[in-house]
């Protein structure tokens, strides 16, 4: 980022901040606006702004589709990359912390679709990178998520080994 503002990144947080505010509408204009203009442009900018796209639709197949652009742009940032995204925050961002909630978002999208094959394969998934998650907040949040969507699922707690195993052999 060469120490400059990532401005990218913070119209992003100012729309995200908007939607928090209670401007949905407004929030998913102004993500749909800048996504015209990064669709192709820089994975982590792409993964940000899918995965809270997602959590403004409607239809659980829209917010499906954005979840799957984010977990797809998320395996496209660059070691490089994402140490420089953690260096302008001073190294309390590690962007590999998003796979265990893009995980998690897509198992449950695919669980509120019926698909209950893959919101399992899904949750397996974000069971198996738990482990990259901060011991904060967030951190918190999304394993407290990982654990309802076992539950609703009815995996037993503590099955993320079986989970995993299921995963890798359904895969």
């Amino acid at each position: 980022m060469n120490g400059r503002p990532d401005t990218v990144m913070e119209r992003i947080s100012a729309a995200v901040t908007a939607y928090g505010s209670g401007d949905r509408d407004g929030a998913r204009q102004q993500l749909a606006e800048i996504w015209a203009e990064i669709q192709t442009g820089d994975p982590l900018h792409r993964c940000f702004l899918a995965h809270y796209m997602a959590d403004l639709q409607d239809d659980v197949r829209d917010e499906l589709r954005w979840d799957l652009r984010a977990l797809a742009a998320a395996d496209d940032v660059t070691e490089e990359r994402a140490q420089a995204f953690a260096r302008q925050f001073n190294g309390a961002l590690d962007v590999r912390a998003l796979y265990p909630s893009l995980h998690l978002n897509l198992g449950d999208d695919y669980r509120r679709l019926g698909a209950s094959a893959q919101a399992r394969e899904h949750l397996a998934l974000a069971q198996q990178c738990m482990h990259v998650l901060p011991d904060d907040g967030y951190g918190r949040m999304i394993r407290g998520g990982i654990a309802s969507l076992a539950e609703r699922l009815g995996v037993p707690a503590g099955a993320s080994d079986a989970a995993g195993a299921w995963a890798a052999s359904a895969g």
